[in-house]
């Protein structure tokens, strides 16, 4: 589990710092997800099920092993704190869902097609990374092209991900 170290940041940024390890990992869960799928899926109201729950269940197994691990590593009981903590840390990887999930539900109500819902998804994903991205080169540097690289560096894993949708179907 990422330790949550006060940045001294405050709003905004607190927020992004504070959910920086679950947006990485439900981004990029994400990302994985809409690989895997068709080209072409059946059903943008199934497509939305599956992206959000696997999410959902990646997120819940996260938050079960922590708990289970640290209660082998202390020998400490299982408690409602701890399994409350673990989910806080946990459930942050669903702000990688939550929209791209209402992007396919869209489709399922012809606002788009599927293959916008995924379009839509992979870029929403991809900026979530360009925006932790972002905000590491200026944690670590305090400077906007450190900002810009570590943007680009998280949005090209980003856009590898997506692309490789592409590329395998």
């Amino acid at each position: 589990m990422a330790a949550n170290i006060d940045t001294g940041a405050t709003g905004f940024w607190a927020r992004v710092d504070t959910a920086a390890f679950g947006m990485i990992y439900g981004s990029v869960t994400a990302l994985a997800l809409l690989m895997a799928m068709a080209l072409h899926p059946d059903s943008a109201l199934t497509s939305a099920a599956v992206l959000f729950g696997s999410v959902l269940a990646i997120s819940l197994a996260k938050a079960f092993a922590d708990v289970m691990s640290t209660a082998i590593n202390t020998g400490e009981p299982i408690t409602r704190v701890s399994l409350s903590n673990a989910w806080h840390h946990a459930r942050v990887t669903l702000v990688a869902a939550n929209l791209p999930t209402m992007f396919f539900i869209a489709a399922e109500f012809d606002a788009w097609s599927v293959a916008t819902a995924v379009a839509l998804s992979q870029l929403y994903c991809t900026g979530l990374l360009m925006l932790v991205g972002a905000r590491v080169g200026w944690r670590v540097d305090a400077s906007v092209f450190s900002s810009v690289l570590g943007a680009l560096f998280a949005g090209g894993v980003g856009i590898a991900l997506a692309s490789m949708k592409y590329v395998i179907h």
